[in-house]
């Protein structure tokens, strides 16, 4: 196997490289290391989706914050550029930036994210992502200023749930996750 030598880029780079390649998705770890996304299959995609409904219909009801998907990515305190499968934001925590902040990576650290280990199918092979760049993500994101996350592993049938300033909960699928004091009154359905 050829392994592709790890590209660094700087933030400048980084923001540069999106203007000139809007058709890929990318991330940059806090180390500078340039991160090509994958697409997803069809069955994660609609998982998504789903998920990302579920948290609008509760924002749009409670009105607390502000709900992004896959494709925006937040530059977090630390140093990378991520894009969580679903993201939310505290409202007076996003009003507190400029208009140019948040058009382009928002300058913030996500309240709340969900990352959905999807897997895809390229020339009959199944191909999962990898758990362990998931988990990688996860401990950014909290060292960042995440308060709750979670990580969904339809494969393994468990959700790591993140929250600051604890050990990582391991949940069994199916399961009822709530959305805390972070999220109050939201609960998720996974896998039922």
């Amino acid at each position: 196997m050829v392994q592709t030598p790890t590209r660094y880029v700087t933030q400048a780079e980084f923001e540069q490289l999106c203007l000139d390649h809007p058709d890929r998705i990318l991330e940059r770890t806090a180390q500078g290391e340039l991160v090509n996304v994958a697409p997803v299959g069809g069955e994660g995609s609609s998982q998504e989706a789903d998920l990302i409904g579920d948290l609008i219909i509760w924002n749009r009801q409670t009105k607390l914050g502000k709900v992004f998907s896959s494709q925006g990515a937040f530059k977090l305190p630390l140093g990378s550029t991520r894009a969580a499968d679903v993201a939310w934001v505290q409202l007076e925590r996003w009003e507190a930036l400029t208009p140019e902040q948040r058009i382009g990576f928002p300058p913030i650290c996500p309240d709340f994210v969900i990352e959905l280990r999807s897997q895809s199918v390229s020339n009959g092979v199944v191909k999962h992502q990898s758990l362990s760049e998931l988990r990688t993500k996860m401990t950014e994101y909290l060292a960042s200023g995440l308060r709750l996350g979670w990580l969904i592993n339809p494969q393994d049938r468990q959700v790591e749930i993140y929250r600051a300033g604890q050990a990582v909960e391991m949940v069994s699928i199916p399961a009822v996750l709530s959305g805390e004091a972070v999220l109050p009154g939201f609960e998720l359905h996974v896998g039922q």
